[in-house]
């Protein structure tokens, strides 16, 4: 097990590959809400999840960076030390600013290779940005939302190697646990922990 310090989840920060195909439509599992306010998994994923500590690999596509750790352990909770380095590699690479990503985030990508069974490491497109980087962004593409939850630390744009976006999309609508938006022309998706919504 990794080493870790055990704290609750930070607001702010200052500034193996093994294939491992997705499910298949048939085999899809179907999602069912568990625990107030906690994963959104299966009965029987729910058990594992809550068992055993959690666990994510990111490689981030625009720094080559990849980090791969234990982010929450039973009983105790989120681990600081992992949510940093977590939001290091998530951070806006182009500025090098840094905010804490959302646990709630991290759990929805963690119920997302649960339910796909997925192995191989999130690629991950855009994590943080920071409020110049979204307003650079949107002056070149107006689906950039102005109060984009990418400035908080909440949301995503991921893809996980193998596993096609369809089937990533409808894993992520069948959690119910935030936004979910769909780019098959790019081969990702966008995940967020604001209200219930989906696009494209």
């Amino acid at each position: 097990m990794l080493e870790h310090s055990v704290i609750q989840p930070v607001d702010d920060l200052r500034e193996e590959y093994e294939a491992a195909p997705c499910l298949n439509r048939r085999g899809f599992l179907k999602l069912a809400a568990f625990a107030m306010g906690g994963l959104l998994v299966t009965p029987a994923v729910a058990k594992v999840a809550t068992a055993k500590e959690r666990s994510l690999s990111f490689y981030n596509l625009h720094t080559g960076e990849t980090v791969r750790t234990v982010y929450w352990v039973p009983q105790q909770g989120y681990i600081r030390q992992s949510i940093t380095e977590i939001s290091r590699v998530l951070r806006d690479h182009r500025n090098n600013l840094i905010k804490a990503i959302d646990p709630k985030l991290l759990d929805q990508m963690y119920a997302l290779q649960l339910t796909l069974g997925a192995k191989k490491p999130i690629h991950v497109i855009s994590g943080y940005r920071s409020p110049a980087t979204n307003a650079m962004l949107r002056k070149h593409n107006k689906r950039v939302a102005e109060k984009s939850l990418h400035m908080q630390g909440k949301a995503v744009d991921i893809r996980i190697p193998g596993c096609d976006a369809a089937d990533l999309r409808r894993a992520a609508l069948s959690l119910k646990a935030g936004g979910v938006g769909y780019y098959p022309r790019s081969n990702f998706i966008h995940i967020d922990t604001g209200p219930v919504r989906s696009w494209g």
